[in-house]
């Protein structure tokens, strides 16, 4: 099993929760000026950087047929995702204070649970679904429908076809009259899950960094990542945080860490870090509410607001994935996990 596949996974989870958490703190706390600190994002780009590699590699030479793919693909990702798309809409619909970018909308919510892309009823101006954080599944679904369509293909067409197919459909959204599908997947954000497959195509052929190279690209890559997610605006991110994300991914794999001791907090987080994701959002909405009823608002201590943000979504999204995941089998040598 690929560890630092497992390392990349909690980085980027985490990542996210401290861009939200900053977010909070901006947003319901005027007067704490967090925006300096506001980084994170970016790990939206390793994870789709990371799930195109992994795609690959846990497809390529094996026989498996795109209703198998999907189903593998389905069991793991939607009925977490449901249950949590599900919950919203009834708190949404019973209690809309306690949420601030969510309010019931039937057709949102169908669309949400579809994982097609929608207008938020609560701001028209964003293509989000009820769960917010859910917009990069909605990516990652279309993805995975593309490469189950396509694995009947030999995998020396396999890949010039995904580049044409997705080729096709950027040019196409940008040529047809403006909808919120083509605004959607006219976004060239999800070539950086075709960098994924290449990067895992390369893995496979043993086209590997050279082990001090490979660090110093997993180095440049992070260090890279936060000066231009500071520097460049979200329109520029498939280049400006891609690119970055593509040497991590790189230099990452091409490492042994088979050498090195394993991290058991951080391999285990890698395992959550899809429930870590899917639910630290109603993790910073219990600290914000929790927050109004204290007598020492916790939103008025930042740090402390953001370590509590970090260390609570941790802990919720592994009780929610060790309540919600089947046992694994054990993984092959070599492998990552699915």
């Amino acid at each position: 099993m690929l560890v630092q596949l497992q390392y990349l996974r909690a980085v980027a989870a985490l990542m996210v929760v401290y861009f939200h958490a900053i977010l909070q703190l901006a947003k319901v706390n005027p007067a704490v000026d967090a925006t300096a600190f506001l980084y994170g994002e970016t790990g939206v780009d390793i994870f789709f950087v990371l799930s195109g590699f992994v795609m690959w590699l846990t497809t390529s030479g094996r026989a498996i047929t795109p209703v198998h793919f999907a189903r593998r693909r389905i069991r793991r990702i939607v009925p977490l995702y449901w249950l949590a798309t599900l919950f919203s809409a009834v708190v949404a619909l019973v209690a809309p204070s306690l949420l601030k970018s969510t309010v019931f909308d039937l057709p949102h919510l169908i669309a949400s649970l579809l994982f097609l892309p929608w207008a938020n009823a609560a701001d028209p101006s964003t293509i989000t679904p009820v769960v917010v954080p859910g917009w990069t599944l909605n990516y990652e679904m279309f993805f995975y429908f593309v490469f189950a369509l396509l694995l009947p293909l030999s995998e020396a067409r396999r890949i010039p076809a995904m580049f044409a197919v997705f080729a096709v459909i950027l040019i196409a959204s940008r040529l047809l009259p403006e909808t919120t599908a083509t605004r959607f997947y006219g976004e060239p954000i999800m070539l950086e899950f075709l960098a994924g497959v290449v990067l895992g195509w390369l893995y496979g052929q043993k086209v590997l960094l050279p082990n001090r190279w490979a660090w110093a690209a997993l180095a440049a890559g992070f260090v890279f990542l936060f000066v231009n997610e500071a520097l460049m605006a979200p329109e520029s991110r498939f280049y400006a945080w891609g690119i970055p994300a593509i040497f991590i991914i790189y230099g990452a794999v091409s490492i042994d860490f088979s050498r090195l001791p394993v991290l058991g907090w951080l391999n285990y987080l890698g395992d959550c870090s899809y429930s870590i994701y899917i639910t630290h959002a109603f993790t910073l909405a219990f600290l914000r509410v929790a927050s109004d009823r204290l007598p020492i608002g916790i939103l008025q201590q930042p740090v402390l607001f953001v370590i509590l943000s970090l260390v609570l979504s941790s802990i919720g999204g592994a009780i929610v994935h060790e309540i919600t995941t089947p046992r694994r089998k054990v993984a092959v040598p070599g492998r990552p996990p699915v």
